[in-house]
């Protein structure tokens, strides 16, 4: 009896969860109206800034999905038919896993040898792209789905689930997906801090026609394939971005869209990830075909500083190898680019073995950049003014491992110990959400409470 109903009880769940696997619903009657599904209200509009004229596009927007294989990428709906509409990049690649230190990288040039999704506060006098495009009075802003208020430092927020109101609050919004807030030179500015903002917000600037030039877009953790499938991400893209793409406030016909992911499912394998550009400062003729150039997250750095002539950081966005300007700008732009094939192609799929600032088991403080880096825009680096430029990588001591010593890194948890509101953090891997959420959990809370039921009753039955 006890082992009959043990196989039953097993043969029933998996049934019950593909039956019960979450099902799109839009978190809004239109991508451009607002929605109670967003905690947070309306902030009202940012201010339009004078543009600055770039020499390929006059404005960048970046949206990040999250951990799927290139192969899972192209067979899907959704970019099946965006391909026709787009430049596909075949040879982009994240620079390692997990999900964080990509997004960290994106935005400081450098991912610091983080190898997991903790609770980083990266030191005020190291700089970020926004360092370069404020130093040319280039505007810019990122727009996170389910962040609760302009500016939210939380690890992360719970919210209603929109997707089955009769499930546990779920975790729509992590930290970890957001790029600027993990910078304090960001943070410790309120003007900065106020340009991190949710996508009511991003509702009210685009219908004002007052979105930025550079932008950094995250959808939930549903809809942006985390907590879910490529299939459900793809669901969202076929909801939300046509009706993007078709307004000129936020894609005019000098506006380029670099659509990807944060790095791939399979850590097994090289990190290459499904990138594709959009846009209608796309030129024509590029549209439906493909780029085999080799790119990194890096390159959407190096790309902004070749198009605007920004400095650099001096960190990787300097690295020649991975930083590769995309080649409709390097071409109009005058700039070389590095060909990178077969052997000489870097294994960006390795994690924790890098010695660095976030790396408790080899741990090395932040180091000056290269002062004497040549960036894609031809300026010189750009250095905050309390930085020690001295303090270089070839005088810092050796790797230490602190782990070993029970200790963490100094940039680790919340800045002074809390965050006001904020939950506490927990250690979260690519497959999960940092708080309540994995594709399993989001199943189980779709289960009927019939069949809830059913089951308990039998695992009751099974342990008398």
């Amino acid at each position: 009896m006890f082992s009959q109903s043990l196989v039953l009880l097993v043969a029933l769940v998996p049934a019950a969860l593909a039956a019960q696997a979450p099902v799109f619903v839009p978190p809004a009657l239109t991508p451009l109206s607002t929605s109670t599904n967003y905690t947070g209200a309306t902030n009202g509009t940012l201010s339009n800034q004078t543009v600055v004229p770039g020499k390929v596009f006059d404005r960048f927007i970046q949206i990040w999905l999250e951990n799927t294989d290139y192969n899972d990428a192209a067979t899907s709906q959704a970019f099946m038919e965006l391909k026709s509409q787009g430049l596909l990049l075949s040879q982009y690649y994240a620079v390692t896993h997990p999900s964080e230190p990509n997004y960290a990288a994106v935005v400081g040039g450098d991912f610091w040898g983080m190898g997991d999704d903790n609770w980083y506060n990266i030191p005020s006098n190291i700089s970020t792209v926004i360092d370069l495009l404020e130093d040319k009075s280039i505007s810019w802003a990122s727009y996170m789905e389910n962040m609760p208020d302009d500016g939210f430092q939380g690890f992360n927020f719970t919210s209603p689930n929109y997707l089955n109101a009769s499930a546990p609050d779920y975790t729509y919004y992590v930290r970890k997906h957001n790029p600027p807030i993990l910078y304090d030179s960001v943070v410790s500015v309120p003007e900065r801090l106020a340009r991190i903002r949710n996508f009511n917000d991003l509702v009210a600037d685009v219908n004002a026609s007052a979105i930025p030039q550079w932008l950094f877009i995250t959808p939930n953790m549903v809809n942006d394939g985390h907590d879910t499938s490529i299939d459900f991400a793809s669901e969202w893209l076929e909801f939300w971005l046509p009706t993007m793409l078709a307004d000129p406030n936020f894609n005019d016909n000098r506006t380029i869209i670099l659509l990807t992911f944060d790095e791939n499912e399979s850590y097994n394998i090289n990190n290459r990830i499904y990138t594709l550009v959009l846009g209608n400062g796309l030129p024509a003729n590029l549209k439906g075909q493909e780029d085999d150039t080799y790119y990194t997250h890096y390159s959407a750095i190096s790309t902004v500083q070749a198009n605007w002539g920004l400095k650099s950081l001096g960190r990787q966005d300097t690295n020649k190898t991975v930083s590769n300007v995309f080649s409709f700008v390097a071409s109009a732009t005058n700039y070389t680019n590095m060909n990178v094939t077969g052997d000489a192609v870097p294994l960006t799929n390795l994690t924790t073995v890098f010695n660095g600032p976030l790396n408790a088991a080899q741990y090395v403080p932040f180091t000056a950049p290269n002062m004497n880096a040549s960036g894609a825009g031809g300026q010189g680096v750009f250095v905050a003014p309390s930085l020690n430029t001295s303090f270089t990588a070839a005088v810092a001591p050796g790797p230490v491992n602190l782990t070993a010593l029970g200790e963490v890194v100094p940039a680790s948890g919340p800045p002074n110990g809390t965050v006001p509101g904020a939950p506490a953090p927990t250690t979260s891997g690519s497959g999960g959400s940092g708080g309540s959420g994995s594709s399993g959990a989001l199943a189980l809370a779709a289960v009927p409470g019939a069949l809830t039921l059913a089951l308990g009753a039998l695992v009751g039955a099974v342990l008398l």
